[in-house]
């Protein structure tokens, strides 16, 4: 319980009256004395007041709030959160709320003021925006209630419990389609354009058309139909993609809103959830902090199992042990798969990477994922007019020049490598994706 401005406005100009009418004493003015005994009896009657307010808001009847969180939310997205507020007060009263968050959430609108009126419950939102993923637990609220005259303002917690999980970007996913995906897809600049004869799989028999290769008449169709019958093939179905995502210090740096590690979680969801729409098996290990594994599974379902799987993953600052990555995955997975390695490579990465990828390209199709930090592309086209710049120019230059030649020798042992910033990352993984695919799969 805190004074209102109301009292400690009474209170500073009794204290003035009181201040001025001694002062005037001390200087042998003449003053009433009927002035002194108004002063002190007003003074004693706010006091009072006071002690009768305080009492009076200690008797209110408690207010009872329901917070209505949201099952799931995405990194770095605003959501609403609806408070019910429900009360027994006979008169209108307007309250102020504060809802009591959980370390890494932002928000908006908080306090909220609300007029409560008699027989009626209210309903007021606030808005809130996750800045990191995780399990989240909402403890109290706490909301402060005005005394009946105004004089005091009362502080009460109420324990209102609930509990959220902050998915990446892409939890929109969680528990339903992606809508509009084929727009979003478009829009990244991906568009799977559609082949007749090609392919690996077999798909259909349909009548020979223009355009059609001599290879692809089926003779003994055609002579059953006495016209000319064609097969037609799509890409290879059933097929297996393991995310190797590293959790590692490398993966903390951060260009924008979101780290590179988020950036790497939202690229490989976006693929996967593509992968599982053409009838792929999708899963996932992690090195170099947490280590989880999730064995690939077709069907819309392991886009979920995946979500919560990494929705609470965090980097940390241990080393990418590629070594040891491997050798796990490798015992796990023995089916022939693509392996999509999400890192951020450096020049000192030589022997040890190549020996491990070198490794599991003996048994799998690699695509190595690398992740570029935004500062060197603006060191690389600032211009130079000093010293200070020449030499970041020199380094950023160098510093990609070696980066360029560790991508150079896993393309030469036929590892595909994208070098990529990591907002561009979710782009370029597709079109590698569907270019694996059009070459005859994994």
């Amino acid at each position: 319980m805190k004074p209102s401005r109301l009292l400690l406005g009474w209170v500073a100009a009794l204290l003035v009256i009181g201040i001025t009418l001694g002062t005037l004493q001390a200087l042998e003015v003449s003053v009433p004395a009927s002035l002194i005994s108004i002063n002190w009896g007003l003074l004693l009657a706010l006091l009072a007041l006071a002690l009768l307010d305080a009492l009076r808001l200690k008797r209110l009847p408690q207010v009872r709030i329901s917070r209505q969180m949201p099952g799931s939310l995405a990194l770095g997205r605003w959501a609403e959160v609806p408070l019910k507020v429900e009360h027994d007060f006979g008169a209108p009263l307007s309250i102020q709320i504060f809802d009591h968050l959980p370390d890494g959430l932002n928000f908006d609108h908080l306090p909220l003021a609300v007029e409560l009126q008699p027989g009626r419950f209210s309903q007021i939102n606030y808005r809130l925006r996750p800045l990191k993923r995780g399990h989240f637990i909402f403890e109290r609220c706490e909301i402060n209630l005005p005394s009946p005259l105004g004089l005091w303002t009362g502080k009460r917690l109420l324990d209102v419990s609930d509990q959220t999980r902050v998915y990446p970007d892409f939890a929109r996913l969680y528990g339903g389609e992606l809508l509009a995906v084929d727009n979003w897809l478009s829009q990244l600049g991906v568009r799977q354009r559609q082949r007749r004869g090609q392919g690996l799989e077999f798909h259909q028999l349909r009548e020979f058309r223009e355009g059609d290769s001599l290879r692809q008449i089926d003779w003994k169709a055609t002579a059953r139909q006495r016209t000319p019958i064609a097969r037609e093939y799509q890409d290879e179905r059933d097929q297996q993609i393991i995310f190797m995502l590293d959790c590692g210090r490398r993966m903390r740096s951060q260009d924008d809103d979101l780290s590179h590690f988020d950036h790497a979680l939202n690229a490989c969801l976006l693929l996967s959830y593509v992968a599982l729409r053409q009838g792929d098996a999708v899963g996932l290990c992690t090195f170099a902090g947490d280590q989880r594994y999730v064995a690939p599974v077709k069907g819309s379902g392991q886009l979920n199992v995946l979500l919560n799987a990494v929705y609470d993953l965090e980097s940390t600052q241990r080393p990418a042990d590629y070594q040891a990555a491997v050798n796990q995955l490798l015992a796990r997975q023995k089916r022939r798969a693509l392996v999509v390695l999400v890192t951020n490579l450096r020049d000192e990465d030589d022997e040890e990477l190549l020996g491990a990828v070198k490794r599991l390209s003996a048994r799998h199709r690699v695509l190595v994922a690398s992740l570029r930090e935004d500062t060197l592309d603006a060191l690389r086209n600032t211009p130079v007019q000093t010293l200070p710049e020449a030499l970041a120019y020199c380094g950023a230059v160098s510093y990609l020049n070696q980066r360029g030649e560790l991508h150079e020798q896993l393309s030469a042992h036929g590892v595909a490598v994208v070098d990529v910033r990591p907002l561009e990352l979710g782009a370029e993984l597709l079109p590698a994706y569907y270019a694996l695919k059009r070459a005859g799969g994994f």
